[in-house]
């Protein structure tokens, strides 16, 4: 049983397979199985993701594949249409865009509100006290914080200020995604919770 994660940076490719095994591998009778194809960034992902889905998801190499699970940060990208401006309608619009261009039934886009870092605002209480203690009252419900500030970004800027150094999002991140519980992730962050719903249902779906 094994998943195919397309992304677009280091720390999605370092965190999630563990994240998501936390919460899927209880409710399966096996451990799930994840590959990580990883991309230099949103454009990268957008202009190669249709050539890495061929490589990954078709002929023999797709044969054992669950599911292709592409993961994409809202915040970045500049290719949505003017009038497209809210988080859920350029959620909807990225899906339908990547889904459309790719064109492979296995493929499922989905999209972090606003990155992945939301995800870690979810439980507070795992950030350094001094950050911990100035976060926004918005952070309650992670995934309505604006396109002004997103997640990392306002962890950068907190953690410079109050400790002195930047938000590191490969060794910070790697430690606060370890320390995540994902029901409390899912709990606070809609789009996370569908991402791992669906997996699940995927991969129930694949057991004979």
């Amino acid at each position: 049983m094994k998943f195919v994660l397309f992304v677009e940076g280091y720390t999605e490719k370092n965190v999630l397979p563990d994240f998501l095994r936390r919460w899927l591998d209880p409710k399966l009778p096996q451990r799930t199985g994840f590959k990580v194809v990883r991309f230099e960034g949103w454009s990268d992902y957008v202009d190669g993701i249709a050539k890495k889905v061929a490589l990954n998801l078709s002929g023999k190499a797709g044969a054992d594949v669950v599911a292709g699970i592409g993961l994409l940060d809202l915040y970045g990208p500049t290719i949505y249409p003017n009038g497209v401006q809210t988080a859920a309608d350029r959620c909807a619009w990225m899906k339908r865009h990547i889904e459309k261009a790719v064109n492979h039934r296995n493929l499922h886009q989905y999209l972090a509100v606003h990155d992945a870092e939301t995800w870690l605002l979810a439980e507070p209480g795992n950030l350094p006290p001094a950050v911990r203690s100035v976060l926004p009252g918005g952070c309650n419900q992670p995934e309505t914080m604006n396109f002004n500030e997103p997640p990392a970004y306002l962890l950068d800027r907190l953690y410079r200020e109050r400790i002195g150094r930047p938000y590191r999002k490969v060794t910070d991140g790697a430690e606060l995604f370890a320390a995540l519980a994902p029901d409390v992730a899912m709990a606070k962050c809609p789009s996370l919770r569908t991402l791992l719903e669906e997996m699940l249902i995927f991969a129930r779906s694949s057991i004979p």
